[in-house]
């Protein structure tokens, strides 16, 4: 279990729990819908039960920020399978739009490095959709590259980014 990391204001970076998944999976949607310009597929997904499955999954993480007690961020990664050695996967990264701008995604991202990097990983990967500008730029701040091996084609909906955790590196 994740040691709580709190912050300025009242955050606190800590590990989801199973009894969040229908709050979790709220946040989730409305962060989606921020990108999608004709609102989020509905594909019949049960939210809530995959978000319980990520949760309690023994192989991968879901953290939480929770900014003065109400749910603002999430984050959900594990090593993706047949990955190379060193590499986590940030499976889902959302905070809730109300929390925009306030380092909440900033804190949580940190709180992901933190982890990966006592881990012993030394490269985490992403997707991020090519209609999440937002996400992008944010990634960008951060020193997320395109991922070489996964270049985007022009029919993508995502683009893969991959980046060096910082300090499991010779030389850092």
């Amino acid at each position: 279990m994740t040691t709580p990391h709190r912050t300025a204001d009242f955050l606190v970076i800590r590990t989801a729990l199973a009894a969040e998944a229908v709050d979790v999976a709220a946040l989730h949607l409305r962060a989606r819908s921020t990108y999608y310009p004709d609102g989020v597929p509905d594909d019949g997904t049960d939210w809530p039960a995959v978000w319980r499955e990520a949760i309690a999954r023994s192989d991968g993480r879901v953290l939480c920020a929770v900014r003065d007690g109400h749910l603002a961020g999430l984050a959900s990664f594990r090593t993706p399978p047949n990955a190379p050695a060193g590499t986590v996967k940030l499976f889902q990264f959302h905070v809730d739009p109300g929390h925009w701008r306030t380092g909440t995604g900033t804190a949580l991202h940190a709180a992901c490095a933190q982890e990966w990097r006592a881990s012993g990983l030394h490269t985490a990967v992403l997707d991020v959709h090519i209609d999440n500008r937002r996400a992008q730029s944010f990634y960008d701040r951060l020193g997320w590259t395109p991922g070489p091996a996964h270049p985007a084609a022009p029919d993508d909906h995502h683009l893969y980014l991959r980046c060096a955790v910082p300090g499991n590196h010779p030389g850092e």
